[in-house]
């Protein structure tokens, strides 16, 4: 009779995943819509960081099609993306969770303007060209939330013992 460790507090992922796609829906006023954070990004860059056991490239994908769907892109879009992100973050998470901090936000700010430079490439093949500036500051922003999104989402995850 093999042992398995008791599955705690799962459903506090998938809540903060559903917070994270309110986040990126959520309206703001027009002039700061170019500065909204990749919320699911910073959220599975997270779990995938982790808990990799759990989050990893089938939870990204979900969550991509989930994005599109609210967002109403092409079907696929922002799937392609977040899974981009979340390989980069998988294959470099021994080295991520080495660095400090600031360490952290720089290699995140690349792994996100990568996955921005996806999406305007996209965005250039389906004929929704995007300008330039906007490309880059939600990259920016993300990576500058980083270190909040970690200690918080890390001091949950300790209370309340998710495994």
């Amino acid at each position: 009779m093999a042992s398995h460790a008791p599955e705690r507090n799962g459903w506090v992922v998938w809540f903060t995943f559903v917070v994270g796609l309110l986040l990126s829906v959520s309206p703001l006023p027009q002039f700061m819509e170019i500065f909204r954070p990749l919320w699911l990004a910073l959220l599975v860059t997270f779990w995938a960081l982790y808990l990799p056991h759990k989050v990893g490239m089938t939870t990204a994908w979900l969550l991509g099609l989930m994005e599109d769907v609210l967002y109403g892109t092409l079907l696929g879009q922002n799937a392609l993306t977040l899974c981009l992100i979340t390989f980069l973050v998988m294959s470099l998470q021994q080295r991520l969770r080495m660095f400090p901090m600031w360490q952290q936000c720089l290699i995140l700010l690349v792994i996100y303007g990568l996955a921005q430079l996806a999406q305007l490439w996209l965005s250039a093949l389906t004929g929704n060209r995007q300008p330039t500036l906007a490309l880059v500051l939600p990259a920016l922003v993300s990576a500058l939330l980083w270190p909040w999104v970690s200690y918080g989402l890390r001091g949950l995850s300790k209370r309340l013992k998710i495994n």
